[in-house]
C-alpha cells in the first residue's frame, strides 16, 4: 500500500508483455471468488424501453451481451450523453443495475445507457486476459451509439476497477463515477481472502509488471477526464476508506464516505446521494467540454 500523500506520475504503467497478461489473468482469475454463472432475467417493466445488444469484442471469442437503454429527458429537453455502466464481481452482471435506481435517474437527467456482462457473465464470451479491454469494447460501442453526445463510465467495484485502467490511456470520456473501487485488486483479495495469501505472494513475485499495472494509484493521476468522483462505505473491509480519498486525491476528483456503509452498501444507505453526486460530476465534466 502506498504512503499517504505520495505523489505518482502522471503517465500510467506500461501494459505487461502478451505472455504476462495471459500468465497473469489466468492466476489471477483462478484466485478471484468463485462466482457461479447465472441467466440473466430481462429487465423490469420499469425499466422499457431497452433493447438487448451484442458488443464486439477487441480480444476474445463472442460477443459482449449488453443493453441499451434510450435516453427519457423532460419534454422538450434534448439528450445530453451516455454512460457506461459496469458492474461487480457478482453473479446477476449487468442485471446488478435493475435494482437502485442508477438507470432511471440517469435516463431522466437525459443519458442514454449502456450496461454490458463482463466476459464469463450472462451471455457474454469466455474471459480473455485483463477485463480493460472489454471496457475499452464498450466505450467504443458506446461512441458508436451515442451519436457525438458526451460520454461518461459509472463503475461499481471491479467494474470501476477495470475502467481505471483504460480510462487513463483513453481519451473521449468527459467524466467518471465510481464506487467502492479497490486501489489494487490483490491487495483487496489479501485482506478478503486470507487462506490465498500464498498465491498472492507469488503473483507480486512473478508477475511484477501486471502487479505494478493492477495499482490504480498509478493510474488514478493520469484519468484524462474533465471530472470524477468516488463513493465508498465507512466499513468497508476491503476498500478502507483512506483508499477511496487517495484516489480522488490522485486522480483531483471528490470523494464520499457514507457512515455506516459495507462493501457495495453505499448506494443503499445514501442512495440519492450517492445518486446525485454522479448527476453533478457528469455535469461538470460536461461545463468543462464547452
Amino acid at each position: 500500500m502506498s504512503e499517504p500523500g505520495r505523489a505518482f506520475s502522471r503517465t500510467p504503467p506500461p501494459r505487461p508483455s502478451p505472455l504476462e497478461e495471459r500468465l497473469a489473468s489466468g492466476l489471477f482469475f483462478l484466485m478471484s471468488p468463485r462466482m457461479s454463472w447465472m441467466e440473466q432475467p430481462e429487465p423490469p417493466s420499469g425499466l422499457v424501453p431497452f433493447e438487448p445488444v451484442a458488443v464486439e469484442r477487441r480480444e476474445g471469442s463472442g460477443a459482449l451481451t449488453g443493453t441499451w437503454y434510450p435516453a427519457m429527458p423532460p419534454e422538450g429537453e434534448a439528450a445530453r450523453g451516455a454512460v457506461l455502466l459496469l458492474h461487480p464481481w457478482l453473479p446477476w452482471g449487468k442485471s446488478y443495475f435493475y435494482r437502485r435506481g442508477r438507470i432511471q435517474a440517469l435516463r431522466a437527467a437525459g443519458y442514454a445507457v449502456l450496461t454490458l456482462d463482463f466476459p464469463g457473465f450472462g451471455g457474454s464470451g469466455p474471459r480473455d486476459g485483463f477485463l480493460d479491454r472489454d471496457v475499452e469494447a464498450g466505450l467504443d460501442f458506446l461512441r458508436r451509439r451515442a451519436g457525438g453526445l458526451p460520454l461518461h463510465v459509472w463503475g461499481v467495484s471491479s467494474g470501476g476497477y477495470w475502467a481505471h485502467l483504460v480510462l487513463s490511456r483513453v481519451d473521449g470520456v468527459s467524466g467518471a463515477m465510481f464506487e467502492d473501487v479497490s486501489a489494487h485488486l490483490i491487495q483487496w483479495s489479501w485482506r478478503r481472502i486470507p487462506l490465498k495469501r500464498p498465491l498472492y505472494l507469488f503473483f507480486r513475485t512473478f508477475f511484477r509488471r501486471a502487479y505494478r499495472y493492477f495499482d490504480l494509484r498509478r493510474h488514478a493521476p493520469a484519468l484524462r477526464l474533465n471530472a470524477v468522483a468516488y463513493a465508498g462505505g465507512e466499513k468497508d473491509p476491503g476498500v478502507y476508506p483512506e483508499e477511496t480519498r487517495e484516489l480522488a486525491r490522485l486522480s483531483g476528483g471528490e470523494s464520499l464516505i457514507v457512515p455506516g456503509a459495507d462493501h457495495l452498501a453505499a448506494i443503499k444507505i445514501a442512495n440519492q446521494e450517492v445518486i446525485e453526486l454522479a448527476l453533478e460530476t457528469f455535469r461538470k465534466a460536461e461545463a468543462v467540454s464547452r
